[in-house]
Parts: structure tokens; C-alpha cells; sequence
């Protein structure tokens, strides 16, 4: 139960808070792209079983990966692709508070 409520809380929260601190004159179109970059989460549609409750996705599915994760890190640069990278930092934070609480 806490572990869904962390994981599912920092999906969609923390993007609003972000989006409500740092990009105040625009904040709905903020939030709207770092959530839509849940979309790497397609990911897992490769996997078998496609859902396992047990199973971490760090480092397991290929958008979850150490290399995809310095990817992301690296959108947080350039100002064009930085919301999208923040959104998918704070997935990749998501899906490793997951995984630390499993």
C-alpha cells in the first residue's frame, strides 16, 4: 500500500509541484509534458510477464537503463528539452523509490 502510494505520488505530484514552482506563468502545459513522459513505460510491454509486482525496472526494461537514465539526465541541459527531461528524471525517481521499497 505505501509503496504504491509513493510510487503513484511521485508520478503525478511531484511533476505538479515542479510545475508550480518553476513554471508558475505556464504551469498546465509544464505538468502536462513531464507526465506525458510516462510513455517510456511502453517499455514493459516487451517484457514477460508484462506487469510483475515483484520485479524492479530499473536497469531491466530497455527505457529503464543506466545508459537511458544518463540520456535523460543529459535532456536536463539544452532549455528546449529540459521539461521533458525532468519528467523522466522524476520517473526514473518514481520507479527507484519503487523499487527501494519492495
Amino acid at each position: 500500500m505505501l509503496q504504491n502510494l509513493v510510487h503513484y505520488n511521485l508520478h503525478f505530484l511531484l511533476p505538479l509541484l515542479v510545475a508550480l514552482v518553476f513554471y508558475r506563468t505556464y504551469w498546465l502545459k509544464a505538468y502536462l509534458i513531464m507526465v506525458a513522459t510516462m510513455i517510456i513505460d511502453l517499455d514493459h510491454l516487451l517484457a514477460t510477464p508484462i506487469f510483475d509486482p515483484n520485479r524492479c525496472s530499473i536497469n531491466f526494461h530497455p527505457l529503464h537503463t543506466y545508459w537511458a537514465i544518463g540520456l535523460y539526465v543529459l535532456l536536463l541541459i539544452p532549455k528546449k528539452t529540459r521539461l521533458v527531461g525532468i519528467g523522466l528524471v522524476i520517473h526514473i525517481i518514481a520507479d527507484s523509490a519503487d523499487c527501494a521499497l519492495m
